[in-house]
């Protein structure tokens, strides 16, 4: 029942316009635009058809229902565009369709203009291995092996010519080279997207330039009445979607989605990407919504990102991405992102919360929304089985803000209400900006005064000998004494340790000097056996003091290599007062 009244809800706010199922209509996003062709106020759809991807491929244009237009192209189109190009009125936009490397541009439907990309560098070595097939000096054979070679080892890459042959049997070389070999080498790139780009003033009808992205990853900025080069730019990658925003003469931004799976921002003011957004997996959808960039990615996720590449949010879908586009209600001030799935489903979100959901009868795979005829939200929908569809956005719908999604409740993203500087604060910023100097004078007495005592501490444990240790890496020791009894006869024993990480330590002796007077012990000196990396060795001797005068010394204890008289560690022990006289 609740499923139900969700759907009902959301048929609700669209109208059914226009559905055919048989418009024969295959292609994209990219290849779909809506423009006042005819200056009437009255928009048309234009769509770039692929046909059957070889052949059958045309310009469409459709004025509400019915196919008013269509020309024939002579490629596979890779987009399609309107723009104005010039100042005359009426104010008619023209059609730029990118095809291959050409862009055909279509004034009153009519054939205007055909650009065509610079020529990349020959590869000189190639160009003087066909100079040699032309004057007979090699066979088909030694010339498939020499540029193999090329191929495989220059920096410049093949023309087309010659990975065309590379791919040849070998019955069929010597036609080709003999068709071929007269003609000059030819290195040509091919469009992957277009874009328009505002020249001058950010207003609707103002001049755009063409913005193009090409397989030898560059993009091209394009005069828009002498079909000139304005600026080049260099990506890593050769971009396979764009999305353009600002002017050219004043500051733009060039979103990029290149196929290298990573997304880079270029501006004005470098031929260089000023930013890189790395992602997890590759980019099939790319929007601007506002100052943000929505992504989404073959993962089956959405992801929100600033202009300067920091991650906002992540939307996870239910289904892998078809297309996406913009919705934009200027009139309503309302934005957001479709998501055309595979699931024959249209998403629609604003940030990562669902608003709206659209069913379809089929998966969609172009999608465009915005003015068609004179109804402001038009939704228009081709799918993959070569229909069309047209909705209507009713004039009293209202998308729900809280997001239909499962997810954190919508309070987790309300901002903390972080309290204003105080007047104590603004106080205390001041005094350390008037007093700057005296209080880094301070800073720094305090901090060599607590050097001083560090100092001063680490001297009186090496002067008291508390658990010293070895200062020589070939010998690292540790040693500890305890002093055991009450009198006049104490056992003192001697800890020793091994510190090194894995090397043993073999030759080593003991000697102790005391005063006579006051003291003797059974065993003054002895021998320390080899040392195991980490254990405690407890040595053990007597000692008797012999006065009876109630005074204490101090023995001192000294660890050596066998035949060295410098020792390796020295420790004094403080003995106690004996309580007793010795007895003879």
């Amino acid at each position: 029942m609740s499923s139900g009244t969700e759907m009902n809800a959301e048929s609700s706010k669209w109208l059914d316009a226009h559905y055919d199922p048989v418009a024969n209509l295959y292609t994209f996003s990219s290849c779909i635009d809506l423009a006042d062709l005819n200056g009437d106020g009255e928009n048309r759809l234009v769509i770039g058809d692929l046909g059957t991807g070889s052949s059958n491929m045309k310009l469409k244009v459709y004025r509400g229902t019915a196919l008013m237009n269509e020309s024939t192209l002579l490629d596979l189109p890779t987009g399609l565009v309107s723009f104005l190009m010039d100042l005359h009125e009426p104010r008619i936009p023209a059609i730029a369709v990118a095809s291959g490397p050409f862009i055909y541009v279509y004034k009153n439907l009519r054939p205007y203009f055909k650009f065509t990309l610079p020529s990349l560098e020959i590869n000189a070595l190639e160009q003087d291995v066909w100079q040699q097939a032309r004057e007979g000096q090699i066979d088909p054979l030694a010339l498939k092996e020499m540029l193999e070679g090329i191929r495989d080892t220059a920096d410049v890459p093949l023309s087309v010519r010659s990975l065309r042959y590379l791919g040849l049997e070998t019955q069929d070389m010597e036609e080709f080279v003999s068709l071929h070999k007269q003609q000059p080498i030819r290195r040509q790139t091919v469009i992957t997207c277009i874009g328009t780009l505002k020249k001058s003033s950010a207003d609707e009808d103002g001049v755009s330039c063409l913005v193009i992205g090409t397989e030898s990853n560059d993009v091209y900025i394009l005069d828009p009445e002498a079909f000139t080069i304005l600026s080049k730019l260099s990506l890593p990658s050769a971009p396979t979607m764009m999305d353009v925003t600002g002017q050219f003469d004043v500051e733009f931004r060039i979103t990029v989605a290149c196929r290298n799976g990573n997304i880079y921002i270029l501006r004005r003011e470098s031929s260089k990407p000023k930013y890189c957004i790395e992602l997890s997996s590759h980019p099939v959808g790319l929007v601007r919504v506002g100052k943000n960039v929505v992504v989404g990615c073959a993962e089956e996720r959405l992801y929100g990102f600033t202009q300067k590449g920091k991650k906002l949010w992540t939307a996870q879908l239910p289904a892998p991405i078809t297309t996406m586009a913009t919705m934009d209600l200027p009139t309503r001030g309302f934005q957001a992102v479709l998501v055309g799935l595979a699931n024959c489903e249209v998403h629609l979100y604003r940030d990562k919360n669902l608003v709206s959901t659209i069913k379809s009868p089929d998966v969609v795979t172009g999608l465009r929304f915005g003015r068609y005829g004179r109804e402001d939200g038009a939704l228009v929908m081709t799918t993959k089985g070569g229909g069309l569809a047209v909705k209507i956005l009713k004039r009293t719908a209202a998308f729900d803000e809280r997001d239909a999604a499962p997810g954190p409740p919508p309070a987790q993203s309300v901002r903390l209400n972080v309290p204003k500087k105080t007047k104590l604060y603004v106080d205390q910023t001041l005094r350390e900006r008037e007093h700057a100097t005296a209080m880094h004078r301070a800073f720094q007495m305090d901090l060599s005064r607590v050097r001083l005592a560090a100092a001063q501490a680490y001297v009186r444990a090496l002067e008291a000998s508390l658990t010293p240790m070895s200062a020589n890496p070939a010998a690292p020791l540790k040693l500890n004494a305890v002093v055991q009894g009450l009198g006049p006869a104490f056992k003192l024993t001697l800890n020793v340790q091994n510190a090194a990480a894995s090397r043993p330590i073999l030759n080593l002796t003991v000697s102790f000097l005391y005063d006579g007077g006051l003291y003797s012990m059974r065993t003054p000196y002895f021998r320390i056996p080899l040392l195991v990396p980490g254990l405690v060795y407890p040595f053990e001797t007597l000692v008797e003091c012999t006065s009876d005068k109630g005074i204490s010394d101090v023995i001192k204890v000294f660890v050596l290599h066998d035949g060295k008289s410098a020792p390796l560690l020295t420790a004094h022990i403080n003995m106690p007062v004996s309580e007793g006289l010795a007895l003879e």
